[in-house]
């Protein structure tokens, strides 16, 4: 080999193609180096897939990952949104964010791999005082990372029995406003207990619940992994999506995306139209629509 590549451990997460799509694509369920990066802000983009990948896959012959190229935690253009990157194998690769607040203090929606380097990595941007879990699937590192911090760690009950020892537990489907700005909005589908976190209707953390296609230039919902319920997903979108307003879609799995409210909130209604159609089906990972 002559240059990147990416090895057999990788689990097609996603993760790697969101932040270098122009290097790296899926070819036969899996990850693939499809050319070498060119000039320097092409190799930032593969640095930070490579520093993002659960399985660290994203190899070089020649040279190991150089920790002085780690770019995370990530700002996401000029939002107040930092990505974590670092994504773990125990949360199946997920996305992790830092969402900073007014005051200088940070909230962390789900979680990366723990490790204390990086819990004090992250710290060092501020006092992080909250740990938002958004459903069972990313609670792997929760508690570590909110001990760690002296930070609140929450789940909603449905998924509680995931981590029985949260601090806060959401309850009902009820919108809760969990700190200034910052809203909690139930909805079981993908998981009993799945919450979308919306912080100062600019900022929607989805978790599995929903996310953007690359392959459908839309919002979607991955309907061939949903461990709960789809009929509940659909009646949960039903019920929220003319309450919501943002503009960043910020998923644990699939594309981000960033689109006037407007336009955000008639794709959401769309989404809505076409979950109600959708029938329970066998859990298929390699049939999601990235």
């Amino acid at each position: 080999m002559n240059g990147w590549y990416v090895d057999h451990r990788c689990t097609n997460c996603d993760v790697a193609r969101q932040l270098a799509p122009d290097l790296i694509v899926e070819t036969g369920g899996r990850s693939e180096v499809v050319r070498q990066p060119h000039g320097a802000a092409e190799e930032q983009q593969l640095h930070a897939a490579a520093f993002a990948c659960p399985t660290r896959s994203i190899r070089h012959p020649a040279r190991r990952l150089d920790p002085a190229l780690d770019p995370y935690p990530l700002r996401l253009g000029t939002s107040d949104v930092l990505f974590c990157g670092h994504n773990s194998p125990q949360t199946a690769g997920a996305n992790s964010y830092l969402l900073h607040r007014p005051g200088g203090t940070l909230m962390m929606v789900d979680t990366p791999r723990w490790s204390e380097p990086l819990a004090a990595r992250y710290e060092a941007l501020g006092p992080v005082t909250d740990v938002l879990l958004t459903h069972r699937d990313h609670v792997a590192h929760g508690r570590r990372y909110a001990d760690r911090f002296g930070a609140r760690l929450w789940i909603h009950e449905g998924d509680l029995d995931a981590v029985p020892d949260a601090d806060h537990v959401l309850r009902g489907i009820r919108p809760t406003e969990i700190a200034d700005g910052v809203v909690a909005h139930p909805l079981p589908g993908h998981t009993e207990g799945s919450v979308l976190f919306v912080a100062d209707e600019r900022y929607c953390f989805s978790g599995d619940s929903f996310y953007w296609s690359r392959t459908t230039g839309d919002v979607e919902v991955a309907d061939t992994v949903t461990w709960y319920s789809i009929e509940e997903l659909a009646a949960s979108l039903d019920r929220t999506v003319a309450g919501l307003r943002f503009e960043w879609l910020l998923p644990g799995h699939g594309g981000r995306k960033q689109l006037p409210a407007d336009e955000m909130a008639a794709r959401m209604r769309g989404l809505a139209d076409r979950t109600r159609e959708l029938r329970p089906r066998p859990v298929d990972f390699t049939a999601v629509r990235w």
